[in-house]
């Protein structure tokens, strides 16, 4: 039952899939999961972070001045160094310090963008699917996400383009403020999108804007640097040559600490100013301690040879994924899943007649089996392109190799069990 006197908002943000989720595997410690996006608690970056720490406090002048409070767009060495991070093709000019800001997790900065951009009831049109909490930042708004069609390669330039023209007919398209994309290694479906798709979204942003109706792309970046094969793409900001397009969204909590909440964007000039605005009223500046300890570690060059590490980490974790899904799915027949580059995550769909969300039995049998997945209707926008209700993600950044072939195994038979109606 409602509780009278809250708000619109608090309303909003209720039934959220993946509170229910965690709550489901702390109250099951024995299920093996493969549904936690986290990263793997034996990569986590002790040693990396007691150096970068011990040179910090060394100097207690530096030190008080890490202790104190920061300036709302994130400390300004920090910001600078994560302007390296692009890695712009030569002779492009790169953005200003002021167009950088830093957040507590990228997840701040796609609420600030979005609540600068968008008022209750906008669309944002996102990738079918796409990453789950992200809509619910947007329910939690009030506003309207709309899927866009997908296929191995991401977004479908011309499904986008559909989407537009079926909005404008409905006399909706004022109401599109923003497109959405994972473009790297995607959560959940770990595909990428070529420099050639890339170009054409920001096209179709470009020429799809109006007068007073400025239509951005948000580029969330979270899984750029988990490339564990094949050539790096550049950002979609460097296909921005006016750069009034493109945000891009970055973190550091997939590559080095979740525990820092250190995440950053990258703005057109014109939402600098709002976005601060906004930041300053919520947080009066992100955990400045925290960003002189990951500027500390940029400084002492630690950040790239700890990617390294993880790269060779977790691709041996998503070579026992796919061995797995080989070895067990193989033989299912109408089971097929994604071989990513890169990322934490193998997508996998079942025949159509098979649910893995609650309407389903398999969810239920997979937990009899030990074993828990994220069902992918989750990821789907509540508009647009129908949720696929015979799909699931699969993460491999936290169980060992071990508890990977075990909780696969223990899928397949889930779902060997629904097949045969045994469930």
């Amino acid at each position: 039952m409602p509780v009278q006197g809250l708000s619109r908002r608090a309303a909003w943000a209720e039934g959220q899939p993946i509170s229910d989720l965690m709550a489901t595997a702390l109250a099951n410690p024995q299920l093996i999961s493969l549904a936690a996006g986290f990263v793997d608690q034996q990569t986590l970056p002790v040693g990396p972070t007691h150096a970068a720490i011990e040179a910090l406090v060394a100097t207690p002048e530096r030190a008080r001045r890490a202790l104190q409070y920061g300036i709302t767009p994130g400390y300004a060495p920090l910001r600078e160094r994560l302007i390296e991070q692009l890695e712009l093709p030569p002779g492009l000019p790169a953005p200003s310090v002021e167009q950088v800001v830093i957040t507590a997790g990228s997840n701040q900065l796609l609420h600030l963008v979005c609540e600068s951009l968008l008022d209750p009831g906008d669309i944002v049109l996102c990738a079918a699917p796409t990453y789950l909490v992200f809509l619910g930042t947007l329910g939690n708004l009030g506003c309207r996400s709309y899927g866009v069609a997908t296929d191995r390669q991401g977004m479908i330039p011309e499904a986008l383009v559909e989407a537009l023209e079926r909005l404008e007919h409905d006399g909706e398209l004022s109401r599109v403020k923003a497109i959405y994309l994972v473009p790297y290694f995607d959560n959940p479906q770990g595909v990428s999108m070529p420099q050639h798709r890339r170009e054409a979204v920001v096209e179709i942003a470009k020429r799809w804007s109006r007068r007073n109706h400025h239509l951005h792309v948000i580029e969330d970046a979270a899984y750029r640097l988990l490339r564990y094969e094949g050539d790096d793409i550049p950002s979609m900001w460097t296909v921005d040559e006016e750069h009034d397009t493109v945000v891009v969204a970055g973190t550091f909590s997939k590559t080095f600490s979740p525990g820092l909440r250190v995440g950053w964007g990258i703005l057109p000039e014109h939402l600098v100013r709002p976005v601060c605005n906004q930041k300053g009223n919520i947080d009066f500046g992100s955990p400045n301690f925290n960003q002189f300890i990951m500027a500390e570690v940029l400084d002492q060059g630690l950040f790239m040879p700890h990617v390294e590490y993880l790269r060779k980490a977790y691709s041996r974790k998503l070579e026992c994924m796919l061995a797995a899904a080989d070895r067990e799915f193989g033989p299912l027949p109408g089971v097929e899943w994604v071989r990513p580059q890169g990322g934490l995550y193998v997508w996998v769909t079942l025949p159509e007649e098979i649910e893995t969300g609650p309407s389903g039995t398999l969810q239920d049998v997979a937990m009899e089996e030990g074993v828990l997945y994220v069902p992918g209707q989750y990821c789907f926008p509540l508009e647009g392109e129908p949720a696929h209700a015979n799909t699931m993600r699969l993460s491999f950044g936290v169980p060992t190799c071990e508890n990977i072939e075990k909780g696969m195994a223990a899928l397949a038979r889930a779902i060997r069990r629904v097949m045969d109606g045994g469930a």
